[in-house]
């Protein structure tokens, strides 16, 4: 017997202001669905997303989850108004029993639940968002960009969570890597309408690619038509009085059709163009130290930068990338050794916090108003590597719509405020580009634009990620913090220096549970030959899991124990034994699971 969607939409409209954002939109999720969510940046994707949530809604349409379903949304910018510590928000909503598995997340995806939400960043309120959301276990999730601001180690032990969990997700995400692993289904938002095909990310290009191809067919056919169509007219006057007036209106159809496609947004028209060259040598670093407070950051660090070299930092959050960066090009000292700058360098600088972007001001005075941009009495042009442009017009080249000039920075989303930060970066000549999280937000057809762009760029580039495929893509050496003030330097990009380090794959070294081995022996590897690494780790992570569930359900016989509860809180009672019947369906299912790794392990 087929299952109950978890949640259908049907016949969705919803306009903000202009042109509709979707229009007759339909889909349906199942249970089990590990979808990819995909379109260009401003297509629409976050706002579905919280249509499909319930936080916006909809013009016109329904929304209707299954009975009983749960569905947690993870959203980019999360409201902590009214929680003291990210703990407190992260356990909001969770029985006593269950705030291990905050604690669990919490060390998964680095984040302090000690600390004051009033000086949380951006990053740790979106861990926190992260690691409530993996605690509350909805049957649907729904993650809008989940790996911004997680480091590559907490990216694997999501990985590894969202590949065992039973529930059903949809994910917003730049990571290619990420989604390649985790997807199965693929949802496109293409000029309001919504495609499902079912295939995982890793086959969305092909599968995009080839129905626009099919569209360019259909459209050189109907022009093909429509002109033959017009030449019959034209020719028709000339050779006859009284014309066919049943084709003169099929033209017309014709001519409608044709008018009332949308048409496909181009991609971004970004430049990089590199300024008079550098040095040969662009920096070097000899014997660099740096630490703070207790924290080494750097120890005897020596490095030598030339130019044209392709460099990316590499490391968990907090360990220094950013810092080392800043010594590099000169921001900030190092407490001992010496950083010498090359002669001749013009610096493009793309901060992952953005600072460059004021969100009162608007798109147009974003540009106009930098020293660097600003053309001499012209107020509505700018220079674009020393030559003037209309502001507009280079705003287009970036997919901004003319009405979109005037809008104040705020209003953008993540992706286009990116895009905008590009389009002043690459406004300049340069001949060294320091890029601190370029990937953040951005769609999969603007990446590939960078990276081309980066692979052609006649210059010099040093870049912080955490997004393994582009990483791969872009870097010729890549440096690893590793903590503890080490710092070594690879030849080539992430799959390199896992294959140096001599690792199959980074998710070994994932975060464990404190006081688990984080080492696997040459007898335990031999005997869990037979398990897959996902396998292995939920081999070693059951007996906890069945030791807690013992616990909770031990609590719940206790207080369902007392002869007052059913008449004096009905509710609770109810509410109590039905958490009971859970606890001990879970622990039967997790018996039987581990009983099933074991035996497959001894094999």
């Amino acid at each position: 017997m087929a299952r109950a969607p978890l949640l259908q939409l049907s016949d969705i409209a919803l306009t903000f202001g202009g042109d509709p954002v979707f229009e007759d939109l339909g889909l349906v999720v199942q249970p089990g669905d590990r979808l990819a969510l995909v379109g260009r940046n401003g297509s629409g994707k976050s706002t579905l997303m919280k249509v499909m949530a319930g936080l916006v809604e909809a013009d016109s349409g329904m929304v209707t989850a299954g009975p009983g379903v749960s569905v947690g949304y993870m959203e980019q910018d999360p409201d902590l108004t009214g929680f003291e510590t990210l703990g407190d928000f992260a356990s909001h909503g969770l029985e006593p029993g269950e705030l291990y598995k905050v604690e669990r997340a919490g060390e998964g995806l680095k984040f302090d639940p000690e600390r004051p939400v009033a000086t949380a960043s951006g990053g740790e309120r979106r861990r926190a968002a992260l690691a409530r959301l993996m605690a509350l276990s909805p049957e649907l999730m729904l993650l809008d960009e989940p790996t911004n601001h997680l480091d590559i180690e907490a990216i694997a032990w999501l990985e590894d969570e969202l590949k065992s969990t039973r529930a059903a997700y949809v994910i917003i995400s730049h990571d290619r890597a990420f989604l390649n692993a985790l997807t199965r289904a693929t949802l496109w938002i293409d000029r309001g309408a919504v495609r499902r095909q079912e295939i995982g990310f890793q086959g969305f290009e092909a599968w995009r690619d080839q129905i626009w191809e099919e569209e360019d067919m259909q459209r050189h056919k109907l022009n093909r038509k429509i002109k033959a169509e017009a030449r019959w007219a034209v020719e028709g006057i000339s050779a006859r009085r009284k014309r066919n007036q049943g084709r003169v209106r099929a033209l017309q159809e014709l001519r409608a059709e044709r008018a009332g496609q949308i048409k496909r947004q181009g991609t971004a028209a970004m430049a990089l163009e590199a300024g008079p060259k550098s040095g040969r040598k662009v920096m070097e670093a000899f014997n660099i130290t740096k630490v703070f407070g207790d924290k080494v950051i750097l120890h005897d660090f020596s490095l030598t930068v030339n130019r044209g070299d392709r460099i990316a930092l590499v490391g968990p959050n907090g360990v220094g990338k950013t810092t080392l960066l800043n010594m590099l090009i000169g921001k900030e000292q190092p407490d001992s050794g010496e950083v010498k700058i090359g002669t001749n360098l013009a610096l493009a600088l793309f901060d992952q916090a953005r600072a460059q972007l004021d969100g009162d001001m608007t798109l147009w005075d974003s540009l106009t108003g930098d020293p660097e941009m600003r053309v001499s009495g012209k107020a509505d042009q700018i220079l674009v590597r020393g030559n003037p442009k209309h502001v507009v017009g280079y705003l287009k080249e970036f997919l901004f719509d003319e009405a979109q000039a005037r809008a104040p920075v705020r209003s953008l989303s993540g992706g286009e405020k990116a895009r905008l930060l590009l389009a002043k970066l690459m406004a300049r000549e340069s001949n060294l580009l320091v890029l601190d999280e370029p990937t953040n937000d951005l769609d999969v057809e603007t990446l590939d634009l960078m990276q081309e762009l980066l692979g052609s760029y006649d210059g010099t580039v040093i870049l912080v990620s955490h997004d393994r495929d582009f990483l791969d893509r872009v870097a010729a050496t890549t440096i690893a913090m590793e903590g503890d003030g080490k710092a070594t330097v690879y030849a080539g990009g992430w799959s390199d220096y896992l294959a140096q380090r001599g690792m199959e794959d980074f998710s070994e070294s994932v975060v464990k549970p404190k006081g688990s081995a984080q080492k696997v022996t040459q007898k335990e590897a031999k005997a869990q030959k037979g398990l897959s690494f996902t396998e292995k780790h939920r081999l070693e992570a059951l007996p906890a899991e069945i030791e807690r569930l013992g616990a909770e359900i031990a609590k719940l016989e206790e207080l369902l124990g007392d002869p007052a509860l059913f008449t004096e809180q009905p509710a609770k009672f109810q509410k109590a034994s039905d958490a009971l019947v859970q606890r001990h369906e879970k622990l039967s299912d997790a018996e039987e699971e581990w009983l099933l790794l074991e035996e497959k392990a001894s094999s």
